[in-house]
């Protein structure tokens, strides 16, 4: 039996012999690209995600479930706990919490201020605010430093955009279109300059060559620590929301 496109369910998982079972969030997707079987952690949403060609059955994705139980234990037991939006909580905003405050009477959009995210209305429209706030900053953020860093290189993005990827930061396609995570501007700010200066240098070279490298030196000095920075906290950020 195949499942409907993006069911979700609990499956118990042993990793070992032995072990406590763990109750394993599942999201089953069926895509008519896949080729074969797939098995990946979805960070943002805590889950384990199985992808189906179509017309393949459970029982394949559940046996490939199965064989790597201790890979997918370790990685959701590894997950940082969820940050959600809603009152009170500590969101970082350029590596610094801002309490989200919500007053009701409060007109128009969530603003930033002191240490604080003012968000009003509706209590349960507060996390679709937030997360409008947090995009629109980051859009203020990234798309300076995207040009700053082009007219340095001497080349022009085709666009900009923002998205929300699960394995990776940023992209940089063949027509010259930088994607960037919303998720960066929740970073340190020489950590989303980073991010930037590395897809602008690869409108220059579509590659990791030695050029690639000496073009992105140019435009910043973080390629170590950002790197660093970023397989330390990066599992965080993607937990928020």
């Amino acid at each position: 039996m195949t499942p409907p496109p993006e069911a979700t369910e609990r499956i118990l998982l042993r990793a070992t012999p032995g072990t406590p079972s763990l109750r394993c969030p599942l999201r089953w997707r069926v895509s008519s690209r896949a080729r074969q079987v797939s098995l990946r952690i979805d960070p943002v949403r805590g889950e384990a995600v199985i992808t189906l060609p179509h017309g393949a059955g459970r029982r394949i994705g559940l046996a490939l479930l199965r064989r790597h139980a201790g890979w997918v234990a370790a990685r959701l037991q590894a997950l940082p706990p969820p940050l959600r939006f809603a009152p009170g909580a500590a969101v970082p905003v350029g590596d610094i919490p801002h309490l989200v405050h919500h007053e009701a009477a409060h007109p128009g959009p969530a603003l930033l201020r002191e240490g604080r995210i003012l968000v009003g209305g509706a209590e349960e429209a507060l996390p679709r605010r937030v997360l409008a706030l947090l995009r629109a900053e980051a859009a203020q953020r990234i798309a300076p430093r995207a040009w700053r860093h082009a007219a340095n290189l001497g080349v022009t993005p085709q666009a900009i955009r923002l998205k929300d990827p699960r394995s990776r930061w940023a992209s940089c396609a063949v027509d010259g279109t930088l994607a960037f995570s919303w998720r960066l501007v929740m970073a340190p700010p020489w950590v989303l300059d980073y991010v930037v200066a590395h897809e602008v240098a690869h409108l220059r070279e579509m590659n990791h060559s030695p050029r690639f490298w000496a073009n992105l030196a140019r435009l910043t000095p973080h390629r170590t620590a950002a790197h660093g920075w970023l397989r330390q906290h990066g599992p965080r950020l993607l937990r928020v929301g």
